[in-house]
């Protein structure tokens, strides 16, 4: 009995942390999953992946193979007697000798100097043994890779506040169209009231009339309020990639969740620090930061130390595709070094290291711009909260004078402009109500934004 106890005591916990992520945390995660803009910085992610595959293959040997042919007709040729000069002489000789030991039908060379009917079939091989252009282009995409998760995660921070904020404002516009029906509703009695008054001649018809007028009006404002639903729907349903129609489930756990920031100067600057620590748009400055940094590194070295590699071929190479006597194979040692290039290995380091420092402003421009952010929304929240308690004593004021007011006008003793003034006060007070309680949400919404939590 006491370990069942002991394992509810364990679970129940876990159930209600379960409960509590609400719908507005799925319809987030949602979000996150099918969100256009954040899909086109997934597959910016996927080519800088590719990039540094691309970069990483130069460690490798590179093996080709490379069949050539070639025919040709016409064009220059080269001529030389050899024949003339060698027969003559040759003949002579044997003619002394006694012998024919020395050949008399040498040709002359009548041959065209683009090769016809020649082959060159061939497997090459080459590997850089030292280029340090090659490992710290490596190095220079792996930052830029980490640099552009940090980028996906600035756009996830941003979609995330994007899609609570659209959802806070869509639930902002059904209380509204709520408010107006509750106001419809006694508006309705009061035109049934009034017809009663004229009926029994209590009061005359223009009470009727001006209790009429203000449904209408109360009406169109309804329209319009439905209309803004409509809206608020649509534009959270594109933000999560949804059918723009789709029914929205309301969070009730997210809207009992009470947003509380403690106040105090303290408080701010260890907000201002966690935000420092978290945004990743400084993450992704510092990785572009690294970048530049190996660009300087990789054309030093360069500039300094030669570029060592090897090579070679090996295959067949002839008139005729025969490969009979055909075969060859070449090998190769080699560097090369820039000893002078008109200054540009110069002029490439000098440009990485101003890019380096205009990166390290651009970043200290931003951490100025994320404590200002903060501190703009730490205040923001704590006048939305301020806000949020002044319009709720504001409604019970207005509540408790209005049930006054009703009270009075049944007995005859209130004019009918006084009771729809203090009916509007009502409303008034209610919507305002509205807007305060889902302002704390989206300043809250803001503020974690901020300090990207």
């Amino acid at each position: 009995m006491i370990n069942k106890i002991l394992l509810l005591f364990i679970i129940l916990p876990v159930i209600a942390r379960a409960q509590s992520s609400g719908a507005l945390d799925r319809y987030v995660e949602e979000g996150l999953k099918n969100n256009l803009a954040l899909k086109q910085e997934s597959l910016e992610l996927k080519k800088s992946l590719e990039a540094i595959r691309q970069a990483k293959a130069l460690f490798y040997p590179h093996l080709t193979f490379n069949p050539t042919y070639s025919y040709a007709a016409g064009g220059r040729r080269l001529n030389f007697p050899v024949g003339d000069l060698l027969n003559p002489a040759y003949r002579t000789l044997n003619e002394l000798t006694g012998t024919s030991q020395f050949p008399t039908n040498i040709e002359n060379v009548n041959e065209l100097l683009a090769p016809a009917n020649f082959h060159d079939t061939k497997i090459s091989l080459q590997y850089s043994i030292y280029n340090p252009e090659v490992k710290y282009n490596y190095l220079i995409q792996k930052s830029l890779l980490s640099a552009q998760e940090a980028k996906r995660a600035v756009v996830e921070n941003e979609l995330r506040y994007g899609i609570e904020t659209a959802y806070y404002q869509y639930l902002q516009t059904l209380e509204v169209v709520k408010i107006l029906d509750n106001s419809g509703a006694v508006l309705n009695e009061l035109v049934k009231l009034n017809k009663k008054l004229v009926s029994n001649n209590t009061a005359t018809k223009d009470v009727v009339f001006s209790a009429e007028y203000e449904l209408s009006k109360l009406q169109q404002q309804r329209v319009e309020a439905e209309n803004n639903t409509r809206v608020a729907a649509a534009y959270f349903n594109f933000l999560i990639n949804r059918d723009l129609s789709g029914a929205i489930e309301v969070d009730s756990v997210t809207l009992d969740r009470d947003a509380v920031v403690t106040e105090g100067s303290e408080v701010l600057g260890s907000l201002k620090q966690t935000a420092i620590g978290n945004r990743s748009e400084l993450k992704q400055l510092n990785l572009s930061m690294d970048a530049a940094r190996y660009a300087v590194t990789m054309q030093q070295k360069a500039a300094a130390i030669p570029s060592f590699y090897f090579g070679g071929n090996a295959g067949f190479q002839g008139f005729g595709y025969s490969f009979r006597n055909q075969a060859y194979m070449i090998g190769q040692v080699g560097l090369q070094w820039d000893i002078f290039k008109g200054y540009e290995r110069k002029s490439k380091i000098q440009q990485a290291k101003i890019q380096t420092e205009l990166l390290q402003t651009k970043k200290s421009e931003v951490e100025k711009q994320i404590e200002l952010q903060t501190t703009q929304a730490y205040y923001d929240f704590a006048t939305a909260r301020e806000a949020q308690r002044v319009s709720s004593d504001a409604l019970t004021n207005a509540s408790q004078y209005f049930r006054v007011i009703d009270s009075r006008y049944k007995n005859g003793n209130v004019l009918m402009i006084e009771y729809i003034k203090a009916q509007n006060d009502v409303q008034t007070a209610r919507l305002q109500q509205v807007i305060a309680k889902y302002d704390v949400l989206v300043k809250k919404s803001v503020l974690d934004k901020t300090i990207a939590e």
